[in-house]
């Protein structure tokens, strides 16, 4: 067969060690041909690929982002985009489609195979907000490299009698920081999932420091919103994807912070740190049997259909189920076991 692929949203850890399953399996088992698509969804509407074989994957495993290069262009929002997909497609004479990505890339999945496009999807968010799988590659990735940076901030924090205020990724959802702060000791952890009051922040902090701990870690999601009328906070740009401009809340919490308790107030935004370097282990496992699973899923026929974890096996679930809603932070965990630890 002649199978398409493509990276479509922001880069991850593990991108790579998918598609580097797909080229092999593909081309040990069935002698498959793997066709690239540049720059995801956009590299399909203007027809740029290039071929991705054995040796082109070679030393990609423990490499970050993604050699085909990613955008957020959705072609349903370009005119006539669609329809240029399918031509692409076509002219390229691809059997089937592979597409790599979150919420919008599968999105725009499940639309085409509702039009007859033949795809496989492969779940892929940092954030690992993606319905229908326990959970994404490249999450694991993004936890540690909070929870280093968190211990780092701990020593500072002691030195000095500081809060640091620790802003991480999570546009909608706060999967990251809520592991991240439970696995690093944070004092407090917000959430889009749970509006905060800054009054109930604050009073927490003063509390540790009436019981002479002097430093905390405050770690925030990007999306993280206080409870309406506790604490103004600037509306957001929005960018040419209709996506809001996150990151920011981290500082206007520090600010908060030190006027209303008086103590030295630090803030790290981590920004797209967490999406760089190399996968852990088990991101570079999981990426791996996502690649083998969609090129077995392609061969089967299983098109509209998504590759997903659920109780530690690989399983395939409609694109439909996927791209839904989205996965949300666990309540339980969030109030049963991360709030144990807020004060």
């Amino acid at each position: 067969m002649r199978v398409g692929m493509l990276t479509g949203g922001g880069d991850c850890p593990g991108l790579n060690a998918v598609m580097r399953a797909v080229v092999r399996k593909g081309d040990h088992t069935w002698g498959d041909e793997v066709i690239g698509f540049l720059d995801g969804w956009r590299g399909v509407i203007e027809g740029r690929t290039r071929p991705l074989d054995v040796a082109a994957m070679r030393g990609t495993l423990p490499r970050g982002g993604t050699i085909l290069g990613s955008s957020r262009t959705n072609p349903f929002k370009v005119d006539g985009g669609a329809e240029r997909c399918q031509a692409s497609l076509a002219e390229a004479r691809i059997d089937a489609l592979v597409a790599i990505g979150g919420e919008d890339t599968l999105g725009v999945a499940h639309r085409l195979a509702d039009l007859g496009v033949a795809v496989v999807g492969v779940p892929k968010t940092i954030d690992n907000d993606l319905n229908a799988t326990e959970v994404t590659f490249g999450f694991d990735t993004a936890v540690q490299i909070c929870v280093d940076a968190i211990d780092r901030l701990h020593t500072t924090a002691e030195s000095h009698d500081r809060v640091m205020v620790v802003e991480v990724m999570g546009r909608h959802a706060g999967h990251i920081a809520t592991w991240a702060g439970i696995a690093g000791g944070a004092t407090m952890i917000l959430v889009p999932e749970e509006p905060f009051d800054i009054d109930e922040v604050c009073a927490a902090l003063k509390e540790r420091h009436e019981q002479g701990r002097f430093a905390s870690i405050v770690v925030v999601a990007e999306g993280a919103v206080p409870r309406a009328g506790t604490m103004a906070v600037a509306s957001g740009e929005v960018d040419q994807f209709g996506h809001v401009r996150l990151g920011g809340i981290g500082n206007n919490l520090a600010v908060e912070i030190e006027e209303r308790t008086g103590f030295e107030t630090r803030v790290t935004i981590l920004g797209h740190v967490q999406r760089g370097g190399t996968p852990t282990a088990f991101d570079r496992v999981l990426a791996t049997r996502f690649g083998v699973a969609a090129i077995e899923a392609v061969h089967d026929g299983a098109f509209g259909q998504m590759v997903a974890l659920r109780a530690g096996e690989i399983e395939r679930v409609p694109l439909a189920d996927a791209v839904g809603e989205l996965k949300l932070v666990d309540p339980g965990l969030y109030h049963g076991v991360a709030e144990v630890f807020f004060h």
